[in-house]
């Protein structure tokens, strides 16, 4: 019998006989093993009492179970509410520490997206519960001022702090300019729906002769200008990562002579873990905190725009407030616009489009319709914040400046 011709002798797939799938399959699983064993890494008992037992902020999860109490056995109001409200502050902490140890492991790209989804999840959940609670005008102050506190007080307190310790700080100007006018047109976004608001009067008020536009009609075109709106930003969003992470990603580098490597204090698997519980617990507190806003609110006569714009962007931006004065400090100034305008970024051109998407298919109808009032104000604050950063340099008087411009409109929210 005559041998096999070599076309018959050979596999179909190159390498395909089963010896070489099977260590492939071993390659696979020893990977995986390795992961979760940690090994080369710190121990996941380390992480975890790093985790827990790493900041005295902790010490306010003891709020956390008695938020989960006071909300099932319908205590005060005054109760519910300052326990949601604390036990947010160590979860935002904790949030920002996961990340924060995961961002040492996955390397800048991977960091810089995974912080685009994380650093401002407790904004995006209290978000999401509020729109499901139809609690419209809370999602907005809260985002704005989530957006306001940012780029007036923590990056106001960060220029301050800085000015303080250093004569004058620098920081590359050009990224610091491409962040702020994406800022600018989402600040921009919002102006145009209030626009087209003004300039559709009430039908009550038109003369017999000018077509009628009755409020249904006004609404709608409300909702087809910020869905649009909405689709068209998170596209830009998306834009400015790549151009962010990759195509000029030498722009946003900071100066890392003279500084020491951070050493992980977690495992990646136990940071993935911890970000995952973390995230889900802060849902359910988030949640408690908005079911008890209004009646809060009401009971003892605090402005909701106040509680929204004021009360709630501090709280859940704890962490990156801590971080950005920190690397101030230290005269990072680039980490510090990175992560004060970044996350305002995050917010006005990813979250806020977002939660309008998730308001259309949720039948909630959110839009970027904001009161006079707030438009202002943010149209204000980003003027200011432009204005300050283009030179490239900053001292401790453009620090009170934007300070200042942040109480003013503070007080102005307490008494509207």
């Amino acid at each position: 019998m005559s041998s096999a011709s070599p076309s018959e002798r050979t596999s179909l797939l190159p390498n395909g006989d089963r010896r070489n799938f099977s260590e492939s399959d071993n390659s696979f699983i020893h990977r995986t093993s390795l992961l979760f064993k940690a090994e080369g890494e710190t121990s996941h008992h380390d992480s975890f009492k790093f985790f827990i037992f790493g900041s005295w902020v902790n010490i306010l999860l003891v709020f956390v179970p008695l938020s989960v109490i006071s909300h099932n056995l319908d205590w005060d109001a005054a109760l519910r509410f300052s326990f949601s409200f604390l036990s947010i502050v160590p979860l935002a902490s904790l949030l920002g520490t996961a990340t924060d140890q995961m961002s040492t492991k996955l390397g800048q790209t991977l960091a810089g997206l995974l912080n685009a989804s994380f650093g401002n999840a407790v904004e995006i959940i209290v978000g999401i519960a509020a729109l499901m609670q139809d609690q419209l005008v809370i999602v907005q102050n809260s985002l704005l001022g989530s957006i306001l506190s940012n780029i007036l007080l923590v990056l106001g307190c960060s220029f301050l702090a800085a000015g303080i310790k250093f004569k004058e700080s620098n920081f590359q100007v050009t990224a610091a300019q491409a962040s702020s006018s994406l800022m600018t047109l989402a600040c921009i976004t919002l102006i145009i729906p209030a626009a087209y608001n003004s300039v559709k009067p009430p039908a009550e008020t038109l003369l017999s002769t000018t077509p009628i536009v009755t409020d249904a009609e006004r609404w709608n075109g409300l909702l087809i200008i910020s869905r649009g709106t909405a689709i068209l930003l998170l596209g830009v969003y998306v834009a400015y990562l790549y151009f962010q992470l990759k195509s000029h990603a030498y722009l946003f580098q900071a100066n890392t002579e003279n500084q020491e490597e951070e050493i992980p204090r977690m495992n990646i698997v136990a940071a993935s873990i911890s970000l995952l519980v973390v995230t889900i617990i802060t849902a359910f507190c988030a949640d408690y905190l908005v079911a008890s806003i209004e009646e809060f609110a009401d009971r003892y006569h605090i402005p909701k725009p106040f509680i929204g714009l004021i009360l709630l962007p501090i709280v859940g931006n704890a962490a990156e407030h801590v971080t950005s004065i920190w690397m101030a400090l230290k005269g990072q100034m680039e980490l510090t616009i990175g992560i004060c305008v970044g996350s305002s970024i995050q917010i006005a051109a990813f979250v806020v489009p977002l939660l309008v998407v998730i308001g259309w298919i949720s039948h909630h109808e959110l839009t970027l319709f904001f009161a006079n009032f707030e438009t202002i104000a943010f149209f204000a604050s980003v003027f200011l914040v432009n204005t300050l950063i283009q030179d490239g340099k900053s001292n401790y008087m453009e620090g009170l400046m934007l300070i200042t411009l942040y109480l003013v409109i503070a007080l102005a929210f307490w008494v509207s």
